[in-house]
């Protein structure tokens, strides 16, 4: 039981769901220690072999069907995954978007033949993913990309370029979010596979200096004439990249939501344990009424969003999860953990202001939740349409 006292839901309580979870933790602690982490932030990268050993750990493809050599798990598995990582402070390491975002486009568009191609490196780590969408000048906007890709022949020219991808520096597979007829707006965007280690003309850009996620190699791609088959187009007919796009979205903003409820209970855990090992005018700070009373507030917004998420993912898991109620979760829990990190920092007075200290990391790196997978202004949006 978490810091929350919510206990877990029926659907999360299965023995090998939580055998599963000691296995995550024991790996982070062995791979992942607090020193290993702080020189990822500094290198801006995870380390290339924290990929093979993840895949040699069985953590790679969890929800992946055991046919295409992944683990043969659920969603459930996912969100174990996730909560790992943060509850663990495992910065950087973008596994999440390989196993809960790339893998499933593959596993639910993807041809036969493309599944068995692409799904069993991806369950080793040989290949590393990343999704192409954002470009200079089209964020939460995605029929405003201009990347093309042309059909010559037997094989597609992509032409265009990319920004703030995420595992940037390290993916050899890139799912390219490009225009099959520019034309056809909305109907002519298509999902290609750019295979990076067997093409020419695709680069690599600078790994951006962002405000938080320093660990993670958010990066600027480019694609000059990179030629690649056209049985590397998704699927089997053009023009179905946007819906793709859209049956995919809500379960990458219900991670979003799974991924800030573990920062949340990581941020109240820590500071808790500082405001009673703290003192202050001759008592711990724990003691204050003010402390008290912003802990309680703090624990009852995550105790309210805690049950929300826990439904959410069981609506999921059954297939009911709706695009107005992903949006609700992402943009709601998003605002919450920047609120509650930023009151827990406050708590931790000056020492909450160096970057030595976890509290001070989540602060940075929680700001990008509220904006990536479609802003929360979107996000507000899409729940208005259902009014």
């Amino acid at each position: 039981m978490s810091v929350l006292n919510v206990e877990k839901p029926a659907f999360m309580a299965d023995e090998d769901i939580a055998i599963f979870e000691d296995a995550v933790g024991k790996f982070f602690d062995e791979h992942a220690p607090e020193e290993t982490v702080a020189r990822w932030r500094k290198n801006h990268c995870v380390d290339r072999d924290m990929w093979t050993k993840a895949g040699e750990a069985g953590l790679l493809g969890l929800s992946t069907p055991e046919a295409y050599g992944g683990a043969g798990g659920d969603y459930r598995h996912e969100v174990v995954l996730m909560e790992q990582l943060g509850l663990k402070g495992v910065d950087g390491f973008g596994i999440s978007l390989h196993n809960a975002i790339i893998m499933p486009y593959v596993v639910h568009y993807g041809t036969d033949e493309q599944k068995r191609r692409w799904l069993p490196k991806m369950a080793t780590g040989e290949l590393v993913g990343a999704i192409a969408m954002t470009e200079p000048g089209a964020g939460s906007d995605l029929q405003g990309v201009k990347t093309t890709a042309k059909k010559v022949g037997n094989h597609y020219v992509i032409n265009g370029s990319k920004t703030f991808i995420t595992n940037g520096q390290t993916a050899n597979f890139i799912i390219v979010v490009a225009k099959t007829d520019p034309t056809a707006g909305a109907r002519g965007t298509s999902l290609l596979i750019v295979e990076t280690d067997e093409v020419e003309g695709f680069e690599r850009g600078r790994n951006l200096d962002k405000l938080g996620q320093e660990a993670q190699d958010t990066s600027e791609l480019f694609f000059n004439d990179v030629k690649i088959p056209t049985e590397n187009l998704l699927g089997t007919d053009e023009g179905q990249g946007f819906f793709q796009l859209m049956g995919q979205l809500p379960q990458e903003r219900l991670n979003i939501a799974v991924q800030g409820m573990a920062t949340i209970e990581r941020a109240l855990e820590l500071t808790i344990a500082y405001v009673k090992d703290r003192k202050a005018f001759g008592k711990a700070i724990i003691d204050f009424q003010n402390t008290q009373f912003v802990l309680a507030e703090c624990k009852t917004e995550a105790t309210v969003a805690r049950v929300f998420v826990n439904h959410c993912i069981e609506q999921h898991l059954a297939g009911k999860l709706d695009a107005a109620t992903a949006s609700m979760a992402k943009y709601w829990v998003s605002d919450l953990e920047n609120k509650i990190v930023d009151r827990c920092l406050q708590l931790f007075g000056g020492y909450g202001f160096m970057n030595e200290y976890p509290i001070a990391r989540m602060y940075k790196d929680s700001r990008i939740q509220r904006i990536y997978g479609g802003t929360n202004e979107i996000m507000k949006l899409l729940i208005a349409r259902t009014l």
